[in-house]
């Protein structure tokens, strides 16, 4: 009776792993994280923002400059979850044709800047391809977005809800994934904000 007792424990314990793992399989939905939450393996730095690090996080607040992945992604759908402050100038580019010089004219930019002049490109945008209309705000919180790319059309989804929606545009077919942290716009005495904080956690993307 006492071996039958420890074996029925046992076995509902190892039932249990189980069906979490497989729980955890499911909810992954065939993403592959970009990020391992410990340290920027995987991805190359291109100009001085000071990128980090920190509590789970890829974080960057001072500085002009990006993280791109290490291969290309031509089809695909990407989430990422995200943190700014109002002011901060941040985005993500995909199909990066230059890992060297990442710019709207070698990639297309989904942005993140509530502060942009202008308005129509900023935070939920593709930056002269899709324009949002009115604007979502994104600073002080967590928010998800969610980025997909299927030949020459493109979908971009913030919090659940549709901010972009761009088709027959195949300017750039393949290319890299990147990160920004940019200074802002000149302010009174043409100081620039280059404080802004980005944070990064839960990069995954799903190749198709």
């Amino acid at each position: 009776m006492m071996k039958r007792r420890a074996v029925v424990p046992l076995l509902a314990a190892t039932a249990g792993i189980a069906a979490g793992r497989g729980a955890a399989r499911a909810q992954s939905g065939g993403y592959t994280p970009l990020f391992n939450g410990r340290d920027l393996e995987g991805w190359d730095r291109i100009g001085d923002a000071n990128w980090r690090v920190e509590e789970g996080a890829i974080v960057a607040d001072r500085g002009n400059g990006f993280l791109v992945t290490r291969r290309d992604y031509r089809d695909f759908a990407l989430r990422a979850e995200f943190f700014v402050d109002t002011a901060t100038n941040s985005g993500i580019y995909i199909r990066c044709t230059d890992p060297a010089t990442v710019s709207t004219a070698t990639s297309y930019e989904v942005n993140i800047w509530d502060e942009r002049p202008e308005a129509r490109y900023g935070t939920g945008a593709i930056v002269d391809i899709a324009a949002v209309d009115p604007m979502p705000k994104a600073g002080g919180r967590w928010n998800l977005f969610e980025i997909t790319a299927a030949g020459d059309a493109f979908t971009v989804v913030l919090n659940g809800q549709k901010t972009a929606d761009a088709v027959r545009n195949a300017r750039f077919a393949n290319g890299r994934i990147a990160l920004q942290h940019a200074p802002g716009v000149p302010g009174p005495g043409g100081a620039v904000n280059d404080r802004g904080v980005v944070r990064f956690r839960q990069v995954e993307i799903r190749a198709r």
